[in-house]
C-alpha cells in the first residue's frame, strides 16, 4: 500500500472530558467495536477488580481514575484507529494537554446531568486554540438531567462553539426510548437490560411516517416529531469543512455503559474525522506526506510492566514512514539512533511493530535518551512546536526518607521527572529539592510510584511558594545582575535552566517591575 494511502487510513483523536462524565466507558466501548477487546471492565466496580483496560497503573486502579494517557489503536471498517484516553482530573491536565498535541481530532464526553464542567471548559480551550476539530457525545441519557436545548444552549455559551445535533434522543432517564440519528436517517432503539446490535437500528426516513408510534408510542412520537424540527430549523446545517477547521461541532447522545448510541457515533467519526494533519515547527511547516519520516516524543512513561521495569517514550509519527531497525537523527543530542523493538499499543499490551505511517503512535525503549519534545527525523533539523511545560502552582520539599535506598530514590524521582508527572527544581542557595505541580494529588502519584516501581520512599515538607517562572534575558549581564541579586530566589530545573521562585503574588510584581530587562515565562517549550 502507497504512503498516501495508509495515511488516508488513519484516524487518530483523543477522548476529553471532566472526571466521571464517562470517558473511560467510552473508549472501551469503542474499542469492543474495533474487535480490540471481548468484555469491557467494570470501570468504578470494587467486586470486579479487572479495572478497565486504559488504566493499566496500581494506583488508577485503587482510585478508580485515569491518571495517565494510554494509547489503543485497533481496525474498524478498514481504517486504523487510534485512540489516546487522557486523564480527567484536572490535577493531570498537563499530560493531556501534552497529548492533544498528538492528535488530530477529539471526542469531548458531556454528562447529561452535570453539563459543561471546569475541566471540560479547559480541555476545550486548548482544543480551539490549536483549531482541532470536536465531536461532543453526551453521556448517561439512560439517566435524568438536563433538557438537551438548554444543554447545547450551555455547551455553545460556555465552551464558545457551535454544535449541530447528529443525533437526537427521544426522552432521559425512566422515559429514554432510543435516539433518532439525523446523519444516517434511522431510528435506534434503547434496551435497558439487554446489549444492542444491528437489529436495534431501524431505517426510517421520514418522520412524518404514523409507523413512528408503533416503534415509541404516541407522546414520544410527537415529542420527537417537533423537537426534530426544531433542529433543524436553529442549528446551522452540517458541512465537512466547517468541522475539520473546527467551526461546528457534531453532538451525538448516548449512554456508554449501555453501549448505546456509541455506534453511530464512531460511524459517524470515521467517516468525517481528518487524517493525519500537517505539524508545525521553528523550521517549516511538515506535511504528513512528505516521503522522509519525521516525528516527536509527546510522553515519557517509566515501568509500564512493572516486571520488565522498562521505559517507553511515546513519539507520534508526523511524516513519512517509520521502520524498524533503520537509523534516525535524535535532532537534541545530535547523534543517530536506531530501534530494534518498536511497539504497537493495546492500552499495556504491546506488539512488535516492523513499520508505523503518519497519524501512528508508537512506543520506543527508551533508556535516558529522550525528553518531552524531543524530535526523530532523517537527518534535517526540526524542532516541533507546541509542548508546553506550566509553571507549577503547588510545591513541597522532597527527601529521601530511606538512607539505604538513596540510589533508587534518585532515580526513580528523575525517571518521573523526565515523564512530566511534575517538575523538580534545585535550589541554588542550599541545593535543596522541590516538587512543583498543578495539583496535589500529583504528589501523592509520585510517593506511591516510588515506593511501589523503585522500591524507594520519600517524604514531603512543606515550603511557602506562589509561582515558579522560567527567567530569560537577551542580554547576559542583565540575567546575571538579576541571579546575584535574587540569589536566594533562584532554582535551576531539571534541564539546567534558571528559575525564579516567587513567595507571594506581590513579590512576583514588585521584581517584574524592578527588572524590566528580565523576561519571566509561565510556560517553558
Amino acid at each position: 500500500m502507497s504512503l498516501q494511502s495508509e495515511i488516508s487510513r488513519r484516524k487518530t483523536f483523543a477522548v476529553i472530558a471532566h472526571p466521571d462524565a464517562g470517558k473511560t466507558t467510552l473508549t472501551e466501548k469503542l474499542l469492543l467495536f474495533g474487535g480490540a477487546i471481548q468484555t469491557a471492565g467494570a470501570v468504578k466496580s470494587n467486586k470486579i477488580k479487572k479495572g478497565t483496560v486504559s488504566d493499566f497503573m496500581e494506583i488508577e486502579r485503587q482510585r478508580g481514575i485515569s491518571v495517565s494517557t494510554s494509547v489503543m489503536g485497533f481496525e474498524y471498517r478498514d481504517l486504523q484507529i487510534n485512540i489516546l484516553d487522557t486523564p480527567g482530573h484536572e490535577d493531570f491536565a498537563e499530560d493531556t494537554y501534552r497529548t492533544l498535541t498528538a492528535v488530530d481530532s477529539a471526542i469531548v464526553v458531556v454528562d447529561v446531568a452535570n453539563g459543561v464542567e471546569k475541566q471540560t471548559e479547559k480541555l476545550t480551550k486548548v482544543c480551539r486554540m490549536r483549531h482541532t476539530p470536536i465531536i461532543f457525545f453526551v453521556n448517561k441519557m439512560d439517566r435524568e438531567g438536563k433538557d438537551p436545548f438548554d444543554l447545547l444552549d450551555e455547551i455553545e455559551q460556555k465552551l464558545e462553539v457551535k454544535v449541530k445535533p447528529l443525533s437526537w434522543p427521544i426522552g432521559m432517564g425512566q422515559r429514554f426510548k432510543g435516539v433518532y440519528d439525523l446523519y444516517q436517517k434511522s431510528l435506534i432503539l434503547f434496551n435497558p437490560h439487554g446489549t444492542h446490535n444491528e437489529g436495534d437500528l431501524i431505517v426510517f426516513e421520514d418522520l412524518s411516517d404514523p409507523d413512528l408510534e408503533r416503534y415509541i408510542g404516541d407522546t414520544a412520537a410527537k415529542e420527537l416529531r417537533s423537537e426534530v424540527e426544531m433542529v433543524e430549523t436553529v442549528y446551522p446545517s452540517f458541512t465537512q469543512e466547517d468541522y475539520e477547521q473546527g467551526n461546528i461541532c457534531p453532538v451525538f447522545f448516548g449512554s456508554a455503559v449501555n453501549n448505546f448510541g456509541v455506534k453511530e457515533m464512531l460511524d459517524c467519526f470515521v467517516e468525517i474525522a481528518p487524517p493525519p494533519l500537517s505539524r508545525p515547527t521553528e523550521e517549516r511547516i511538515v506535511d504528513p506526506k512528505e516521503e522522509k519520516f519525521s516525528g516527536f516524543i509527546f510522553k515519557i512513561f517509566a515501568n509500564m510492566d512493572p516486571r520488565h521495569r522498562d521505559r517507553i517514550a511515546f513519539l507520534r509519527v508526523c511524516s513519512g514512514k517509520f521502520e524498524r531497525n533503520k537509523n534516525y537523527r535524535h535532532i537534541r543530542l545530535g547523534r543517530d539512533m536506531k530501534f530494534p523493538n518498536p511497539t504497537a499499543f493495546m492500552a499495556s499490551r504491546k506488539t512488535l511493530l516492523e513499520e508505523a505511517y503518519p497519524g501512528d503512535v508508537i512506543g520506543l525503549y527508551d533508556s535516558g535518551n529522550f525528553k518531552i519534545g524531543d524530535s526523530l527525523t532523517e537527518g534535517e533539523i526540526l524542532h516541533f512546536k507546541g509542548l508546553p511545560a506550566f509553571s507549577p502552582e503547588q510545591f513541597r520539599y522532597v527527601e529521601n526518607a530511606d538512607p539505604l535506598k538513596q540510589k533508587q530514590f534518585a532515580k526513580g524521582l528523575d525517571q518521573l521527572m523526565d515523564e512530566g508527572v511534575a517538575q523538580m527544581f534545585t535550589r541554588q542557595s542550599d541545593g535543596r529539592r522541590i516538587i512543583g505541580t498543578v495539583g496535589a494529588l500529583q504528589f501523592e502519584v509520585i510517593q506511591h510510584r516510588l515506593e511501589s516501581e523503585y522500591s524507594a520512599k520519600c517524604r514531603y515538607e512543606p515550603v511557602s511558594l506562589y509561582k515558579a517562572t522560567w527567567v530569560h534575558a537577551e542580554n547576559a549581564a542583565d540575567l546575571k545582575e538579576f541571579l546575584d541579586r535574587r540569589k536566594r530566589d533562584i532554582a535551576k530545573d531539571k534541564d539546567g535552566n534558571w528559575v525564579f521562585l516567587a513567595e507571594t503574588a506581590w513579590v512576583l510584581q514588585t521584581v517584574q517591575e524592578a527588572f524590566p530587562k528580565i523576561e519571566f515565562r509561565f510556560t517553558s517549550e
